[in-house]
This record gives C-alpha cells, sequence and structure tokens, in this order.
C-alpha cells in the first residue's frame, strides 16, 4: 500500500506539504532524507506538487523551484519525503522539454496534470479538457516518457471524464500505451467538480483494462472511506486531499487500520500492536529519537480510534506553518490561509472550531500573528 499527499492549488501547497509531513516525526526531526524503502513517520510515502502550467516556452529553474522547493532539498520534504512534480499543459514538445529540466532539478518523477477543473485552465485546454482528446493524451504522455531518463517514474492524474465518464477507460489505455508507470484517478469528472460521491467502482471498471498500478482518490475523509475505497475501487493504493488537511493523522490511522486486518475499531490490544507497526523505527533515521516515541499519537490510542494526532501536537505545526506562510504569501492573504485550514479542521478538532469562531473576522497579519505567539 502507498499514501500520497495530493496537490491542492491555493491550499496544499509547499507549506502544508512541509507542515502534514512533520506529523508523526519526534521533536528533535530528521537528520537527513528517510530511507525510501520505509514508511515515512507520517504515514506519506509521495507528496506531488501542485501544478506548474506550461504554455509556450522552456521554464526557468527558478520557475520549477517557486512551486516546487523541494529541489532545493534533493526533491523531498524536509523530513524526507519525496516529492513528484507534477506539469500541466497540452503542447506534447513543450511539455516533454520542460519534464527533462525538472527531471535535472531532482524531482522524484514527473506527474501529469488531466484532472485540473479550472475554467481558466480548461479554456485553454489543459488538465480535465484533455481526457476528451485521448490521442492527445497519449502523446503527451509519449513525449514526456521520451524525454526523461528511463528511471524516472512518469505519471498521470485523471478524472473520469469532462462532461460524462464515457471515455475514461480511453483514456486510461491510452496513458498505459504510452508508458506512464502510474495513474492517479479522482474518481469524478470535471461537471462533477468536488461534489460527493466519488465514483470508487468506476476506477475498478478501468483496472480490469489496463495492467499498470492504479491510485483512487477523492472522498476519502476517514479510515472508514479509505477502507471502503480500498474494497470498492480495487486500489490498495490511495491519494489523500482534503481528508488528510482536515484530520493531519489520517494517513498513520488507514495504516493502523490496514495493519489491524482491515478492522476500524479493533480491541485495545489489538489498536497498541497495529499502531506501533504502523509506525517506521525513527531511531534508524535520527540515533537520537527513541523507538515508539514519533508523536503523542501512542497515547491516543488509549482515548480513542481510529488513533488521532492529540490537538497539542498540532499546536506548534500551525505555528510552523504560519511562519512558512509569512514568507511565501502576501500580506493580505496570510490570515485567509490560516483560516482555510482551520475551517477543515473543525471536522475533526472542535478546539479548531473553537479557534476558527474567535479568528473569523480577524484578517490583520500582524494580530493573526500575535494570537500564534500566545501561549
Amino acid at each position: 500500500m502507498q499514501l500520497l499527499l495530493a496537490p491542492m492549488e491555493g491550499l496544499l501547497d509547499f507549506a502544508l506539504r512541509d507542515t502534514l509531513t512533520r506529523v508523526g516525526v519526534s521533536s528533535g526531526g530528521l537528520t537527513g532524507p528517510a530511507a525510501p524503502t520505509v514508511t515515512h513517520p507520517s504515514g506519506v510515502d509521495r507528496c506531488v506538487s501542485e501544478f506548474i502550467r506550461i504554455t509556450d516556452t522552456l521554464l526557468p529553474a527558478r520557475a520549477f523551484i517557486r512551486t516546487m522547493p523541494e529541489l532545493r532539498t534533493g526533491g523531498r520534504t524536509l523530513t524526507g519525503v519525496p516529492v513528484r512534480g507534477q506539469l500541466l499543459g497540452s503542447d506534447p514538445t513543450l511539455l516533454a522539454e520542460n519534464a527533462a529540466r525538472l527531471a535535472e532539478l531532482g524531482s522524484h518523477g514527473v506527474d501529469l496534470n488531466f484532472g485540473c477543473p479550472a475554467k481558466v485552465v480548461n479554456r485553454h485546454g489543459g488538465g480535465s479538457a484533455l481526457l476528451d482528446d485521448p490521442e492527445l493524451v497519449h502523446r503527451i504522455v509519449a513525449a514526456v516518457r521520451r524525454a526523461v531518463p528511463a528511471h524516472v517514474p512518469v505519471s498521470a492524474k485523471m478524472r473520469l471524464g469532462f462532461n460524462d465518464d464515457h471515455r475514461a477507460e480511453d483514456n486510461a489505455l491510452a496513458i498505459e500505451a504510452a508508458g506512464a508507470s502510474e495513474i492517479v484517478v479522482h474518481a469524478r469528472t470535471k461537471a462533477h467538480g468536488y461534489r460527493p460521491p466519488a465514483y470508487w467502482d468506476r476506477i475498478a471498471d478501468l483496472g480490469r483494462e489496463v495492467k499498470l498500478p492504479l491510485v483512487a482518490n477523492g472522498e476519502i475523509w476517514t479510515v472508514e472511506d479509505a477502507l471502503r475505497c480500498q474494497q470498492v475501487s480495487g486500489c490498495t493504493s490511495l491519494m489523500l486531499g482534503r481528508g488528510m488537511v482536515a484530520d493531519p493523522g489520517l494517513a498513520l490511522a488507514i495504516r493502523a487500520a490496514v495493519a489491524s486486518g482491515g478492522k476500524v475499531r479493533p480491541d485495545f490490544d489489538e489498536q497498541k500492536q497495529c499502531f506501533v507497526h504502523s509506525l517506521i523505527d525513527v531511531s534508524a533515521i535520527n540515533g537520537n529519537a527513541r523507538p515508539g516515541s514519533a508523536c503523542g499519537f501512542t497515547a491516543a490510542v488509549a482515548t480513542g480510534w481510529p488513533p488521532q494526532v492529540p490537538w497539542a501536537d498540532l499546536q506548534p505545526l500551525l505555528s510552523s506553518f504560519w511562519q512558512w506562510v509569512e514568507q511565501r504569501v502576501e500580506r493580505r492573504h496570510r490570515a485567509g490561509r490560516l483560516k482555510q485550514w482551520l475551517n477543515l479542521l473543525r471536522r475533526r478538532y472542535p478546539e479548531a472550531q473553537a479557534l476558527f469562531d474567535e479568528l473569523r473576522t480577524v484578517n490583520d497579519a500582524a494580530l493573526m500573528a500575535g494570537w500564534l505567539d500566545r501561549p
């Protein structure tokens, strides 16, 4: 099983990728990149960057780094999770040239966006609009596959279609035939937007047509959702988006549930055992860390299931996130970014609801910073 952290334009960017992949890491942090053969303490195996838009030129290195600062740290988050850069465009030649540059810069693969539902993107023939032309989808993937070294994975993220899903199989087959190594399927069409439900059964249909690995995405908010998605879609691997933003411990909780044999609420001894086995032995990476001390999650097992990151462990992460926001976001948008995260966190945490209510009318970044500095 692989658990991927989704890209979300305007929300799940570098700042939040860095913050969410700190969940489960000991307070001392990691001294180097996590070994790629073991699960990261956050439960996340790989992140995907927000899309880098390719229009009419070969982008300079700084344009890639602006969206994916992890290129400065070996293509990994600061706690060691590999990041795969995502490209969006419709010109096979330009996408291939930019994919080659992205690979040279150290991205852990190249992902191609065939799923963005934004009108401004679709009007220019990008994102999910491409799903009306499976032959063009094939040419794009094939051109990128030829342009990057053989050891660099090329993957694609697609929706089921644009206005309907009748070409879903054609697009999946086109991506496979072009040489991709993996497809992430957001189980809705562009017309569906983000309205529930996600049609996980259609991913199972695609799995009967293609042989390459499929990753299920869409409406995975809870452990129960994850287990049901795996059953219905036939995919063991999942991509988590808003669900992990709302519950930063979701990846760990899914791993714990899977380790328990898929039980949503095993008995207490099983909870302890499966949770311990779901964590990497942090001492293998950081000699100063004690096995089982990755976070306060272990204690949370005793109070509820699925295990949840305690609010006290999230508070320093909110401060860390705010520091990144102050560095990377225009001042007038900073307060909104924090409230955007709190708005999702309140689905899981009563404390986030209280804070959201308190800060609902605060738009001054200085006031927001002062609030975060309070003990």
